[in-house]
């Protein structure tokens, strides 16, 4: 930015033209409004040349700065180191008391109660749309009676095949061989008669009474009424060793049968009435109430959802937990630790527990020996779930937000030096000291750190002042950093040229 100054005679032309009356110059502003105009102009020539002083005195003071060297030293010393990690979680209760879901198949939400609310045995926290459970038990009761009728008439059948049994063996196989042995009866006394006449006729035919010919003809009625008398002796023994089996298997068969229907159609009826009863129980299920009295909240969603899995219009599955009602008097602090870290997290480490109103200190339980699902949610990063058990204490409540710090390490009486006066390089570990010719860089051996100091074995002592950010500072920091850069470009420089005595072509 630049300032004109108007040569000296122009300005006196101006400041006379000043003094004149307004009503001489044509088109010339009133005298008012052009003094505040310069006012304005001279306010805004003398802020350019603060800013100009200004950083004209910032300029020369880092180029001092440049030239003195490091300003900012720290004092190695001898104290305790405490190694933690940090991570931030949820309070959880380790007992919670869950709600699921007790209708088979998948139902819809139409009602649920906002999570953290008080509730007492016997209030509403859930209800279920119930129009499927309703078409299901009009269903079965009509299935239970249909299959209750089924049952009476196969008991009847069994019932009638009983009695057929015993109707056939105390009555139609009675009345069969009655038969039979009547017909047995008059075929011998009709064999006896004729073999009485044939008798007969054979003495008056030796007296010369009676022809051959009745005598022949009484021999053929003693045969008829001998075969007579054989079928009907037949037919008794076929009565009683084939046909009586027979109809008694029959019979039996049907008997057996009937039976076996009659169970089956027990164990239908008993089904049948089961699912409806099932139905019915589960038409009371669709309103969840509460069996005691406590605080409600929502489970846990998955971090890649925008909404709850429970909530008006949500469908859920038989045993799908609803609704967990958390024992407050054991809390935990569930907290992912990075994979970097966590083989140094172990179950029994103190953990201090931050919270918007209190600090607790509490004890890691348990650490998972598999990995959360990590995924774009969660920025890609994997970490391990890690239980931090809490003390009892009043107005712990779940969800509320915690800051844990889990306690790795304490080292007691060691030589710390500052992070930020550590350069690190793929070779060695440095730092550098102040003496009285100058910065002299140290080779160091670190052990354990946190995010502000680490501990050193070897390089340093004591009282040694070490330098701060040398990398701001000290051009032989920048090179220790750059060093393996360069000797990167020159190996491949070296790879690349033609080797010695090599004629290209």
């Amino acid at each position: 930015m630049s300032t004109d100054v108007l040569p000296e005679s122009q300005s006196r032309a101006e400041a006379q033209s000043h003094l004149q009356p307004r009503g001489l110059q044509q088109g010339t502003p009133p005298q008012d409004s052009r003094r505040g105009r310069w006012w304005k102009r001279g306010l805004l020539a003398m802020a350019v040349i603060g800013v100009l002083a200004t950083a004209a005195a910032l300029i020369r003071g880092a180029t001092s700065a440049r030239k003195s060297g490091p300003k900012l030293t720290y004092t190695i010393a001898r104290g305790d180191l405490v190694v933690t990690v940090t991570e931030q979680g949820t309070l959880e209760s380790s007992n919670n008391t869950e709600i699921k879901c007790k209708v088979r198949g998948y139902s819809t939400v139409i009602w649920v109660l906002k999570g953290g609310a008080e509730v007492k045995p016997g209030d509403v926290l859930v209800r279920l749309d119930t129009k499927q459970i309703e078409d299901a038990v009009s269903l079965q009761t009509t299935n239970a009676h249909t299959a209750r009728a089924t049952l009476e008439q196969s008991k009847a059948v069994v019932a009638k095949a009983e009695i057929a049994i015993e109707e056939y063996l105390k009555g139609r196989y009675l009345a069969q061989l009655q038969v039979l042995e009547m017909r047995k009866a008059v075929a011998e006394r009709n064999l006896r008669t004729a073999e009485k006449m044939l008798e007969y006729s054979q003495g008056l035919f030796k007296r010369g009474f009676v022809t051959e010919l009745e005598v022949q003809g009484n021999t053929f009625t003693v045969t008829r009424a001998n075969l007579e008398l054989q079928v009907v002796q037949t037919e008794i023994r076929v009565l009683e060793q084939y046909t009586r089996k027979m109809e008694m298997e029959t019979l039996n068969g049907n008997l057996t049968a009937a039976k076996s229907k009659l169970e089956a159609d027990k164990v239908g009826l008993a089904m049948d009435e089961r699912r409806r009863d099932l139905a019915l129980e589960e038409l009371k299920q669709c309103v969840v109430k509460a069996e005691r009295s406590g605080l409600v909240i929502y489970p846990s969603a998955a971090q890649w959802k925008q909404v709850p899995d429970i909530t008006e219009g949500a469908t859920v599955l038989k045993d799908q937990v609803l609704l967990l009602m958390p024992d407050l008097s054991k809390m935990q602090v569930k907290v992912g630790i990075h994979e970097s870290i966590v083989e140094r997290v172990k179950p029994g480490l103190t953990a201090r527990v931050t919270l918007p109103e209190q600090t607790l200190e509490g004890k890691v339980s348990s650490v998972a020996s598999v990995t959360r699902p990590a995924g774009w949610w969660t920025g890609n990063v994997v970490k391990y779930d890690t239980i931090v058990a809490l003390p009892p204490v009043e107005g712990l409540k779940p969800g509320m937000s915690a800051e844990v710090e889990v306690i790795l390490d304490r080292h007691t009486d060691v030589l710390t030096i500052p992070v930020a006066a550590v350069v690190q390089t793929e070779e060695e570990d440095f730092c550098w000291v102040k003496t009285a010719e100058g910065q002299q860089r140290r080779s160091l051996r670190l052990g354990d750190s946190n995010d502000q100091f680490i501990v050193v074995g070897a390089g340093v002592k004591e009282g040694d002042e070490v330098v701060l950010n040398p990398l701001a500072f000290l051009e032989e920091a920048q090179s220790e950093v750059l060093k393996p850069l360069n000797n990167a470009k020159r190996r491949g420089r070296t790879e690349r040229s033609p080797a010695a005595g090599q004629v290209d072509g």
